[in-house]
């Protein structure tokens, strides 16, 4: 399939952190302690995941974000660079430590995350309208907002995105705080199965807020709501190694795929065949597609 002319900018507002992970037999239940695991160290945080899975697919990415004044933040910011994503809006935050998670994954693939948000919790409504202002988005950039980070910046990104004409996805991952007034400035919500079930107690029913809804169903792939339809996309056959990521790998991708000019569907598609493949190598970014893997994949 031959792409569309690419005429917009991934600009990506979220997390960015570092991740500890230890890969075991089993997953702990609460007071167990399991021994025999396995130690890594990833780069990680869901908006810096979700950028550099849009910049391996030839999008042109920004991310807008903070680190810490510390080793894991100049690391970060590095390996964002080395991925070709824009930095000139992540900042620095003397004082501040940067972002870690805590992972566990077991022999299945599955995972427990714990994340200590660091400076990312300074993400706030002031400092990303400021960041957007010096980006300026407008039509046919794709606006992909994560929710690592306070409510009042998530909302006053999508608010911003919407203002300048911009295509706006909201990540609602964790979908805890979301309200309805936040949710409805996105054009289309990538919930999974879990936040779509807590945004929907708060907010009702998603698809009367307007736009696209995109749910994440694990190994069965993804469903698509959009006005009046709703069509399932199935996973590809792949080994699984590791789940970490598979989700950033989804919204990344289906932002590059708007910002190319493919339609929801079309965009969609692609990211779950992205995610599918994000699943066969260990480490929440190690496995992302590079554009030629994920057009490999499609025509097979």
């Amino acid at each position: 399939m031959t792409a569309p002319q690419a005429a917009g900018r991934v600009i990506v507002v979220g997390s960015v952190n570092i991740d500890l992970v230890v890969t075991g037999d089993r997953l702990p239940g609460p007071g167990e302690t399991v021994t025999g695991g396995r130690f890594a160290q990833h780069h990680g945080g869901k908006g810096g995941n979700q950028a550099v899975a849009a910049a391996r697919l030839g999008a042109r990415t920004t991310f807008v974000g903070a680190v810490g004044d510390d080793p894991f933040g100049v690391a970060a910011r590095a390996a964002l660079d080395a991925e070709g994503v824009d930095t000139s809006q992540l900042v620095t935050l003397p004082g501040e430590a940067t972002g870690v998670a805590l992972i566990l994954v077991d022999v299945a693939g599955e995972n427990l995350i714990s994340v200590a948000g660091g400076a990312n919790n300074a993400m706030s409504g002031e400092v990303i309208r400021a960041s957007l202002a010096r980006l300026a988005p407008g039509p046919g950039d794709v606006l992909l907002v994560g929710h690592e980070i306070p409510t009042d910046g998530a909302r006053a990104a999508l608010e911003a995105g919407r203002a300048l004409g911009a295509s706006t996805i909201l990540n609602p991952a964790p979908a805890g705080g979301l309200d309805a007034r936040t949710v409805s400035l996105a054009d289309v919500v990538t919930p999974n199965q879990g936040e779509a079930a807590v945004l929907r107690a708060a907010c009702g029913p998603l698809e009367a807020l307007g736009g696209a809804i995109l749910t994440s169903l694990g190994a069965a792939g993804a469903r698509l709501d959009t006005a009046g339809s709703s069509r399932s996309i199935p996973t590809i056959p792949v080994v699984v190694v590791d789940t970490v990521g598979a989700g950033d790998t989804l919204n990344g991708a289906l932002a590059a795929g708007l910002a190319e000019g493919r339609d929801i569907e079309q965009a969609a598609i692609r990211a779950v065949t992205s995610a599918s493949l994000s699943v066969t190598r260990a480490g929440a970014r190690e496995g992302m597609p590079t554009l030629k893997a994920l057009e490999t994949a499609l025509s097979g």
